[in-house]
């Protein structure tokens, strides 16, 4: 590998901690929102901030795992599917 190629993946690698740090931040704060004062709504907010910190880290792990890749693409996608209607759930309510 060249030092462009590698210095490239290091600055991706710690984009996406990053993201995975805030999105998990997130579902702390959501956490004990929830905890706190209770109810369905924070609930589902709660539960939504989690599925999508797993998309997170599910998209992260994908590109370590060269088997597979499309039923890869395919499974890190739910997490975001599921998360992202629960937070539509959550101001819904």
């Amino acid at each position: 590998m060249d030092v462009v190629t590698e210095l490239s993946t290091a600055v991706l690698l710690l984009l996406r901690l990053v993201l995975f740090g805030l999105a998990l931040g997130l579902t702390v704060i959501s956490f004990q929102a929830y905890r706190e004062n209770g109810g369905k709504r924070l609930e589902s907010a709660f539960v939504g901030f989690a599925f999508i910190s797993m998309g997170v880290a599910m998209t992260t792990i994908s590109d370590q795992v060269e088997a597979l890749p499309l039923l890869f693409s395919i499974v890190e996608t739910i997490p975001f599917i599921i998360g992202f209607s629960m937070l539509y759930i959550s101001l819904y309510r």
